[in-house]
């Protein structure tokens, strides 16, 4: 994977129109959003050096982690924090988290993902169904359950990642993802969704498909 095609792949993720109850933090309209784009970019960096062959498919964004960031399943704190056990994150690459977002608490899930990530010693490549942040229309600061269609806008991207990163194989995390994958063609393994109180049945769903050699 070259950095022309992640460039790539992020222009489009920034051109992707949305309605009301949506919003694209990626979009060039915004200043600050040149921050987010640039976060993702050293992600999916830092992940290309890793070279994972297991993506982690999620719901969606939500106002307090990725809408924030930029990057999968993260929040202020991982990103302004030490760099993690894989050595992911820390000073002095060029994360940073936009102004805008200055005041807005960080998202519990993207800690609990990353603890149980660390406690296998698994690193998969982290997306969504829907990369962009849905919400209640009127109310930025709320987190909504991406539609059918949403998902639909989506799958483009996570497919994309197939075959940006020679991805082998793919975990639907949560229903919508694994419904999303499902109208997609492809049948995958779901695991619980890490939030509100799912970790321990997220690590062992992952523990299982890594015991059973289904991922590796």
């Amino acid at each position: 994977m070259s950095g022309s095609s992640v460039k790539s792949f992020i222009d489009r993720l920034a051109s992707v129109d949305t309605g009301p109850g949506c919003q694209n933090f990626f979009d060039y309209a915004v200043p600050a959003n040149s921050q987010r784009r640039q976060n993702l970019e050293i992600f999916l960096g830092e992940m290309r050096d890793r070279d994972p062959r297991v993506l982690l498919v999620g719901e969606a964004p939500g106002f307090r982690g990725m809408k924030i960031t930029g990057v999968p399943f993260t929040n202020r704190t991982i990103l302004e924090g030490p760099a993690n056990a894989f050595g992911l994150f820390g000073p002095g690459k060029g994360y940073a988290v936009p102004a805008d977002a200055a005041g807005i608490a960080s998202e519990p899930t993207a800690t609990v993902m990353w603890q149980v990530l660390q406690e296998l010693d698994f690193l998969p490549l982290l997306w969504s169904a829907y990369p962009l942040h849905s919400h209640i229309p009127g109310k930025p600061l709320s987190n909504r359950t991406p539609t059918p269609a949403e998902a639909a806008v989506g799958a483009p991207f996570w497919q994309a990642l197939l075959e940006l990163f020679a991805i082998e194989s793919v975990v639907a995390v949560g229903n919508v993802a694994h419904r999303s994958i499902l109208r997609s063609g492809r049948n995958v393994p779901k695991v619980r969704h890490p939030a509100h109180g799912g970790k321990a049945r997220f690590q062992l769903g992952l523990q299982g498909l890594l015991a059973d050699g289904t991922i590796g």
